[in-house]
C-alpha cells in the first residue's frame, strides 16, 4: 500500500484518499475490459474530471484549483499502483497542460484548459517520429507560414492518447534551416482538414493506455495556435522535461510499490515443502533486497519533487531520478514474476501485466543511454 511520506501535508492526504477510492470504484474494475480492448473508455475521462483529478495545477480562472505539483504527484503515484497501465493523465495533465500555462496565451488558456480540467478535451504531445525518437533534433515534420497560417506536414508515432486526442501540441520545424533553434510548438485541433489518425498501435504491454500514429497532410492552422515565440519549442521542451522525467519516476515507484505488495502476500500463502515460500531464506533475502531498493527510491523521487517544487530540479538529477527509479522497477518487477514462479508467467496474474507494463519505462520520456549521456555532460 503506498503511504504519505513527509514531503505530502494534511490535504495531500486527504486527496490521496479520495483517489484511491475513485480508482478502486471506476478503473481497478474495469481495467481487463480495457486492456482486452486496448484503450479505455473515453467518459473514464469525464468521470475524472468530474472527481477532481485532472490537471489540478491549472490556475482557478481556467478551471482547476491552481494546486501545487505534489497533487499530480499523488495522482501518478495511485495510478500506477492501481493500474500500471490505463489513461494517459501523466502526459495530458502533467505535460500538455504546463506547456499552456507556462507558454500558452491568454487565448490558448481560456480556450482549452478548463476543458482539459473538466475531461471534455483530452490532450496529446507530439514527440516522436517514425525516424526520429530520443533526438527531436532529428524531426522532419514541418510548419511552413502561408500568410496569418502554419501548413503542418510530417507524421508522429508512439503518441500517447492519439486516439482520444482533441487536441494535439506537436513539435515541428518552422525553420529547417535552424536546426534546434527553428523547432515550434503547435496546437492542432483533431478536427482540422488533412490531419488523421492512425491505427492504435499493437503494443507489448500498456495495452489501454492508447498509442497512435498521427499524420499531417498539408493542415492548416492559424499562427495563434503556436504555443509562445515561434522557433523557441526546443527550449520550451527541455525546460519542462525535467517535470515529465520525475512523473515517470513517480509512476515506476508507483508500479514497483505495487508489485513488491502482491509478491510480499503471495509468498506468505503459497505453500511448497510444506511451509509458505516466505519461510524459505532466499525469499526472505530477496523481498529484503527489494524493499531496500524501494524505500532508495521514494526517498530520491521525494527528493526531486521537493526540488521541482522549489524550482530547484536540474535537467542531470531529473536524468538521475527517471535512470535509478526505472532501471530498478525493471529489476523489481522481474525478481517478483521468478517469487511468483510459474504462476508469475501467466497472464491471469497482475504480476504479468504490472511486468510487460513496466518495460517501456526505460524508453520514453528519455531512454535509459539519453539518462546517462546527460548525466556524464555533468561530470
Amino acid at each position: 500500500m503506498l503511504q504519505d511520506r513527509p514531503i505530502y501535508q494534511e490535504d495531500h492526504r486527504i486527496f490521496r484518499q479520495s483517489v484511491r477510492t475513485f480508482f478502486e470504484r471506476e478503473l481497478t474494475p474495469n481495467i481487463e475490459k480495457w486492456e482486452k480492448a486496448g484503450i479505455i473508455d473515453r467518459d473514464f475521462y469525464l468521470k475524472s474530471g468530474e472527481a477532481g483529478l485532472l490537471c489540478p495545477g491549472v490556475p482557478e480562472q481556467y478551471g482547476g484549483f491552481g494546486a501545487d505539483f505534489l497533487y499530480h504527484a499523488v495522482v501518478a503515484e495511485e495510478l500506477a499502483y492501481q493500474a500500471c497501465s490505463g489513461p494517459g493523465f501523466g502526459v495530458h495533465s502533467d505535460i500538455c497542460a504546463y506547456y499552456l500555462i507556462h507558454y500558452g496565451s491568454e487565448e490558448q488558456k481560456q480556450t482549452w484548459l478548463p476543458k482539459m480540467v473538466s475531461g471534455e478535451v483530452v490532450a496529446a504531445i507530439a514527440m516522436s517520429e517514425p525516424a526520429a525518437g530520443s533526438d527531436l533534433q532529428g524531426i522532419k515534420t514541418t510548419a511552413k507560414r502561408d500568410g496569418n497560417h502554419y501548413v503542418i506536414n510530417g507524421s508522429k508515432t508512439f503518441i500517447t492518447n492519439g486516439q482520444h486526442a482533441d487536441i494535439i501540441i506537436t513539435v515541428a520545424k518552422t525553420d529547417p534551416e535552424k536546426g534546434a533553434h527553428g523547432i515550434s510548438l503547435i496546437i492542432i485541433e483533431a478536427d482540422r482538414d488533412g490531419f488523421s489518425k492512425g491505427r492504435n498501435l499493437d503494443k507489448m504491454g500498456q495495452k489501454s493506455a492508447d498509442t497512435s500514429e498521427l499524420f499531417f497532410d498539408n493542415v492548416r492552422v492559424p499562427i495563434t495556435n503556436c504555443i509562445g515565440e515561434e522557433n523557441q519549442g526546443f527550449i520550451y521542451l527541455m525546460q519542462e522535461l525535467p517535470q515529465e522525467r520525475l512523473s515517470i519516476a513517480l509512476s515506476a515507484m508507483g508500479a514497483a510499490q505495487k508489485a513488491y505488495d502482491i509478491t510480499t502476500n503471495y509468498v506468505k500463502e503459497r505453500q511448497a515443502f510444506g511451509k509458505p515460500i516466505f519461510g524459505f531464506q532466499n525469499t526472505r533475502f530477496k523481498l529484503a533486497e527489494l524493499k531496500t531498493d524501494l524505500t532508495a527510491g521514494w526517498a530520491l523521487t521525494h527528493e526531486c519533487l521537493a526540488e521541482l517544487m522549489d524550482k530547484k530540479l536540474t535537467v542531470e538529477k531529473a536524468a538521475m531520478v527517471k535512470l535509478w527509479t526505472t532501471e530498478m522497477q525493471g529489476r523489481l518487477v522481474d525478481a517478483c514474476v521468478q517469487l511468483h514462479g510459474g504462476y508469475g508467467y501467466m497472464n491471469e496474474y497482475e504480476i504479468a501485466r504490472i511486468y510487460v507494463d513496466s518495460r517501456v519505462q526505460r524508453i520514453y520520456g528519455g531512454t535509459t543511454e539519453i539518462m546517462k549521456e546527460l548525466i556524464s555532460r555533468h561530470i
